[in-house]
């Protein structure tokens, strides 16, 4: 089995605010591989961009700290690594794709100048080269007439191009590990499967494991190979894609794809929402974070959390793993 390039323990991260402790990522673990796409899913709230924005190490202080956990990259636990360290990883080895490219870029500097700073800030390459490379990258991710878009400002940009820019910035010194936020939020959909289908044919390609963070399921069953469900900081289901889809375990997972449209005109099932709303993170109790919301709970799920553990159905799902008491409801 392919050694894991990222392995997160048990990480927990807090925030202090005027509410009390919010804690926004609780007790998580998963493992990436190397040219794996596992999808992180889940309500808005829920913890995904905050697990990315702790592997990144970009935790706002001091209202914000990680509290708990290893976050082993290639055997090394960043958590311990000082910040010229986390620098010389983050946008080298680890790269991350933001959710809306507007506020990301950079209005005042050309696009190639923003692909070609991190090829000159960890490799060392004069500008010259680092321009050169930053045309590669351009014609690598579609865009049209890379050379002369160079000297172009975001702005001058359509959502899609930004998009694209962002993602060869991302892969501008050919990283190990690419985190992608909610990359297709507003886009449109064509635009959106382009964004993706390019995502998984450079991940691909190269090896590069991806984290790809969603509250689209449809685009994890098309993408992900395996899927981690959180709600209200926690991990609540993980397994393949395909046994995820062929036989959710969780409730909230149930829910979710309850919560889909199909579209091969099958109107008998019609949609149906999950009642309640997301927990407030200030207030969790003992027990399960879902059970409000849940149709299926029990006493014990008021005082008791289950424990994230394998719940390999009769066909040997290899490591379906459920976060719930009622197991037998798989």
């Amino acid at each position: 089995m392919t050694q894991p390039i990222l392995q997160v323990r048990n990480l927990t991260t807090r925030f202090r605010t005027d509410r009390g402790v919010v804690t926004a990522v609780d007790r998580v673990s998963f493992d990436v591989a190397p040219g794996e796409t596992l999808a992180i899913v889940g309500e808005s709230g829920s913890g995904k961009s905050v697990t990315a924005l702790s592997i990144l190490g970009l935790i706002p202080r001091p209202a914000g700290s990680i509290d708990e956990g290893e976050i082993l990259f290639d055997g090394k636990d960043l958590l311990k690594l000082d910040a010229p360290g986390m620098r010389a990883i983050r946008g080298n080895r680890i790269a991350m794709i933001f959710q809306e490219p507007m506020s990301s870029l950079n209005p005042a500097l050309t696009i190639g100048k923003q692909i070609a700073e991190p090829i000159r800030l960890h490799r060392g390459l004069p500008w010259k080269t680092a321009l050169g490379m930053a045309t590669e990258l351009l014609g690598q991710v579609q865009i049209p007439e890379p050379a002369s878009r160079l000297g172009a400002y975001p702005h001058q940009f359509s959502g899609g191009m930004r998009q694209r820019a962002m993602i060869a910035m991302a892969l501008a010194c050919r990283p190990q590990l690419i985190i992608a936020d909610e990359p297709t939020t507003a886009l449109d959909v064509t635009v959106q499967a382009q964004i993706l289908d390019l995502l998984q044919d450079l991940a691909r390609r190269t090896g590069t494991a991806l984290i790809l963070i969603t509250h689209d399921l449809g685009v994890v069953a098309r993408y992900a190979d395996r899927v981690a469900v959180m709600y209200g900081g926690r991990l609540v289901e993980m397994a393949s894609a395909e046994a995820l889809y062929r036989a959710p375990r969780h409730p909230y997972t149930r829910g979710l794809m309850a919560c889909v449209p199909r579209l091969d005109g099958d109107t008998s099932q019609p949609l149906v929402p999950i009642e309640g709303q997301p927990p407030d993170l200030t207030a969790l109790g003992p027990g399960c974070a879902f059970r409000p919301r849940c149709p299926l709970a029990q006493a014990r799920c008021a005082t008791v959390r289950p424990a994230l553990q394998d719940a390999a159905g009769p066909k040997g799902d290899s490591r379906h793993l459920n976060a719930c008491h009622l197991q037998e409801i798989a």
